[in-house]
């Protein structure tokens, strides 16, 4: 595929300024600054591939325009993918043509296909002028994409099954700057118009165009868990098999999380896929809290309770990234180890040595490019899961301490320290907890 330059290149720098200090009551300026660069290194057709639901575009229209235009605006063109399923689903009942569904695929017979078809032109027009008249620019693709053939017409009807994906109608909207609004209708070599289902359509958009990020716009804005709380991030890698296996994953979710694997296991390590509202997609891709569910491959964690165990070189230079400050030269030699926790490769760590007090958090590292994957957190989980007791300290204004503070049992302020714990703990164990913490030496060189 030829690489597709984005309009960043000619994009105006006061209005990404504005747009950077109106981010910055999201996040920090830096992280959204770091996002920024990150996805403008991109090829155009790498930053993002959107797929809308047909009751997105039914019930949150303004919010999904607002939200591409404000994209746009800052120079990243995303490849949108659209179904229309309420919408079907009512104008088929007012034809009088019963719904029938097998395996979860609609059955489209001759009649159903006329209705599908003018269904999704209408939908996709509602978008793109939508869009238009919010002064982004759009362009309405509803032919051409998808090759497909009959997945089953004996039992499905006028189903059909993506066998090959024409980039040319996307990469000439990419290339004036447009946004491609793609509805998901395929057609034979013979040009047979076919419904094809707008997930499986975005999946085979996807392993052609191995975009950087994936968004799953929803009502919902996320996957929930147990008790209706979003779950912000899933590190497969790590969490895959354990959440597969609970009680509370229905069906529905079960299919969603085991698609989203396989989308991913065809895609480079750093894609990843975010499930989140058409109002919080600016806050969703551009802050390391995000604000839907994001999932990645992730990394396997490293665990060893000997510094043998690791490679120290690697280690050290990602305690100096992550702090911004150089470990002391002698820390591994003297540092007692208990156990530690490293990401696959070297961009998050938690450290734990032995103490009389108990075992100590020495250090929770996490690289900047790594923040907002859910990296740090998935290392964390593993640690937590082996570690029912555990005491650390954090400079008070320490950022990281918003996450400290959701996590711990316990914290005790005492200057320049925060003291945490995680746990049941008396009070002469917090006590020793607070001592170890006001005499416990630096491990990072001071600043020069």
């Amino acid at each position: 595929m030829t690489p597709i330059l984005s309009p960043q290149a000619v994009h105006d720098p006061q209005t990404r300024q504005t747009i950077v200090r109106l981010l910055s009551s999201m996040g920090s300026a830096k992280e959204i600054s770091q996002y920024l660069k990150r996805f403008s290194q991109l090829d155009a057709a790498r930053f993002a591939v959107v797929k809308v639901g047909g009751a997105v575009l039914r019930d949150d229209l303004d919010a999904l325009v607002s939200s591409l235009a404000f994209l746009q605006d800052v120079g990243l063109t995303p490849i949108v993918i659209h179904g229309a399923g309420p919408q079907l689903d009512g104008e088929l009942a007012a034809a009088g043509i019963e719904k029938k569904t097998i395996d979860g695929l609609r059955v489209t017979s001759p009649e159903a296909l006329a209705i599908v078809r003018r269904v999704f032109h209408a939908q996709n027009l509602k978008l793109v002028d939508a869009l238009q008249a919010a002064d982004a620019r759009a362009t309405s693709i509803v032919s051409g994409v998808f090759e497909a053939d009959y997945l089953d017409r004996d039992r499905f009807g006028l189903v059909g099954e993506v066998k090959r994906v024409d980039l040319a109608p996307i990469q000439a909207s990419l290339q004036s700057g447009s946004i491609p609004v793609i509805a998901s209708l395929g057609e034979t070599v013979g040009g047979q118009i076919l419904n094809v289902n707008a997930d499986f359509a975005a999946n085979e958009l996807v392993q052609v165009l191995q975009p950087y990020k994936i968004v799953f716009l929803t009502g919902t804005g996320g996957l929930l868990d147990a008790h209706g709380k979003l779950i912000d991030s899933i590190n497969l890698s790590t969490e895959y098999d354990h959440l597969m296996q609970q009680p509370w994953i229905e069906g529905g979710m079960r299919v969603k999380i085991a698609q989203i694997k396989d989308l991913l296991d065809g895609l480079p390590q750093a894609s990843s896929v975010s499930i989140t509202k058409p109002s919080e997609l600016a806050k969703e891709l551009f802050t390391h809290k995000g604000s839907g569910t994001l999932v990645r491959r992730g990394e396997r964690v490293l665990e060893g309770n000997r510094w043998s165990d690791f490679d120290l070189s690697r280690l050290r230079g990602l305690i100096d990234s992550a702090f911004g400050r150089k470990l002391l030269p002698e820390y591994f030699e003297y540092t007692a180890l208990h156990r530690a926790y490293v990401s696959e490769n070297y961009r998050a760590a938690v450290i734990l040595t032995s103490e009389d007090a108990g075992i100590y958090l020495d250090k929770f590292a996490v690289l900047d490019d790594a923040q907002g994957e859910g990296l740090g957190r998935a290392v964390w989980q593993v640690m937590r899961a082996q570690t029912p007791q555990v005491f650390w300290r954090s400079r008070r204004g320490n950022p990281v301490n918003v996450f400290y503070d959701l996590e711990c049992d316990g914290c005790i302020k005492r200057d320049p320290w925060k003291v945490y714990w995680c746990g049941d703990a008396e009070l002469g164990a917090v006590e020793r907890y607070v001592q170890l913490c006001a005499q416990r030496p630096a491990t990072l060189e001071e600043p020069t």
